[in-house]
């Protein structure tokens, strides 16, 4: 099935940018929506955000919205989050994740079939 890479966490200054990438192989990217998701320590993998790779629709979790912003580029077979305003409630485990087509709840980890590594992303005060 899919592969995915990622890169780009690293420690950053809150209220600073930082780029996460996700590169697919394997499978044709376009067969898969593509999704980020985080897991804090103590805390349950959460949804953050997915972009549909049929109209490049996106949609983000509240916490998040108006800071991050999620695209893509095909010809790279990659995926990227766009990180800005970061605070420290981001700091946190960051995946990406691939999605079939047939399958339903784009924000629940369970559907994802394909996932990275996790990058880790620490935002200080």
């Amino acid at each position: 099935q899919v592969q995915l890479v990622e890169s780009g966490g690293g420690l950053v200054q809150a209220g600073g940018s930082l780029r996460l990438s996700c590169t697919a192989s394997g499978r044709p990217a376009s067969n898969y929506n593509m999704g980020w998701f985080r897991q804090a320590p103590g805390k349950e993998r959460e949804f953050v955000g997915h972009i549909n790779w049929g109209d490049s629709s996106t949609d983000y979790t509240d916490s998040v919205k108006g800071r991050f912003t999620i695209s893509r580029d095909n010809a790279k077979n990659t995926m990227y989050l766009q990180m800005s305003s970061l605070k420290a409630e981001d700091t946190a485990v960051y995946y990406c994740a691939a999605q079939p087509l047939w399958k339903a709840g784009y924000n629940v980890a369970a559907n994802y079939d394909s996932w990275g590594q996790g990058t880790q992303v620490t935002v200080s005060s």
